[in-house]
């Protein structure tokens, strides 16, 4: 066995590279399927690096669709009988990412830019860059420890400038949409370890630029107190994202959403949930987050964002005999299906810089390793309000 080893190894191919005009699913596909290996499994390996790829590329798109952008309404106004003319319903601007009951007013509209830089690290708990992330591995039967490991190293980057906007039918109902341009960049490398022997065995790079998946949203207060209230709301994802290039779904995706806010002077609650059907993974969605005024120009936010994916799952090792060499179990990397739940904070400030101008800045931070993540996401937003 040892034998049939070391003459495989002597007869390594040369590092295979992946060319920059491939699109990045088919160079991510590339780094992920097993080198140099015996597995004498074509199919199984070709399988395990579909599964695996398929895997970070659905949760890579599902970060995409978290748009970076401020779903609530920053300036509210109401009719004020007395004086005959509109005034702000709230001191809040309200919070980022979940949105409030509290609507924006009739004919009164926002345009803004949002800005977001995100750099992946780990999936599940696994470190992408270090290049401990296990793809392929041989190990003697009744061993700890494998003695062929195959080994991949990303590094995933996108940066992610969205259009948004928001219009008050009435005050009752409005609409918003964001509409993302992304630029995505790759590079990784597939490194076999035998015995403490170190062999390149792959290298790929790809980058891709261009439109997301647009986000319509829609909300109808159907209950209105003051500052407070509840509202029911929708939003579609179009497919308007290259697919190829992780920059979209491919499908459309439908939320429905339950909205609800208290609000006092200076402080709010508010509360989020809905149920999202999306082609990747039909998820439970659900937000909270606390706003504080302690100036008439300044909202300080605190957010916790849950979604529950079904059947997404998590990577895992599966371990098979291995059909070619007696005594050897070969362990792969592939994804369980089976329902998981990520968590993510946020904190953030909003801003009145000048007249109904805001400028946004948060950040987020995964409160699980469930899922592709990274340490910190910053985002910023620029954007005014305008109306009657």
């Amino acid at each position: 066995m040892r034998m049939l080893l070391a003459v495989f190894l002597l007869s390594v191919v040369p590092v295979r590279m992946a060319e920059a005009q491939q699109t990045i699913t088919d160079v991510l596909s590339f780094l992920m399927t097993n080198r140099s290996i015996p597995t004498d499994d074509f199919v199984g390996d070709e399988q395990a690096a579909i599964a695996t790829s398929n895997a970070i590329a659905s949760l890579f798109v599902l970060d995409l669709a978290s748009l970076p952008s401020s779903s609530a309404s920053g300036f509210t106004y109401r009719l004020d009988p007395a004086l005959g003319t509109p005034v702000r319903a709230s001191e809040s601007f309200g919070p980022i990412f979940t949105q409030r009951s509290l609507l924006a007013g009739q004919n009164y509209a926002s345009f803004g830019v949002s800005y977001r830089t995100t750099n992946f690290t780990s999936i599940d708990g696994r470190s992408l860059r270090d290049g401990t992330l296990v793809s392929t591995a041989s190990i003697l039967r009744g061993d700890t420890a494998p003695f062929d490991v195959e080994t991949v190293s990303l590094r995933i980057r996108t940066d992610t400038m969205t259009i948004i906007g928001s219009y008050g039918i009435t005050d009752r109902l409005d609409i918003s949409a964001g509409i993302p341009f992304v630029h995505l960049s790759l590079q990784g490398e597939r490194v076999d370890n035998y015995r403490g022997r170190r062999l390149l065995q792959a290298r790929g790079t790809a980058s891709s630029s261009g439109f997301g998946d647009v986000v319509v949203r829609s909300r109808y207060n159907v209950l209105d107190q003051g500052a407070s209230g509840l509202s029911i709301g929708a939003e579609v994802r179009l497919p308007t994202g290259s697919e190829e290039n992780l920059l979209g779904a491919g499908e459309m995706a439908f939320t429905p959403r339950l909205i609800g806010s208290v609000e006092h002077d200076r402080v709010g609650m508010h509360g989020e949930f809905g149920y999202s059907f999306d082609k990747i993974s039909n998820a439970l969605v659900y937000s909270a987050a606390v706003t504080v005024a302690p100036a008439s120009r300044v909202t300080v936010i605190g957010e916790f964002l849950g979604r529950r994916l079904e059947g997404l799952g998590r990577l895992v090792e599966a371990v098979q005999p291995n059909p070619r060499l007696s005594g050897v179990d070969t362990i792969r990397l592939t994804s369980s299906g089976e329902t998981t739940d990520r968590l993510t904070l946020v904190g953030g400030v909003k801003w009145n810089v000048a007249s109904t101008w805001l400028v946004t800045a948060s950040v987020l931070r995964s409160l699980t390793t469930v899922g592709l993540n990274a340490d910190w996401v910053p985002t910023i937003t620029f954007d005014g309000w305008f109306g009657r």
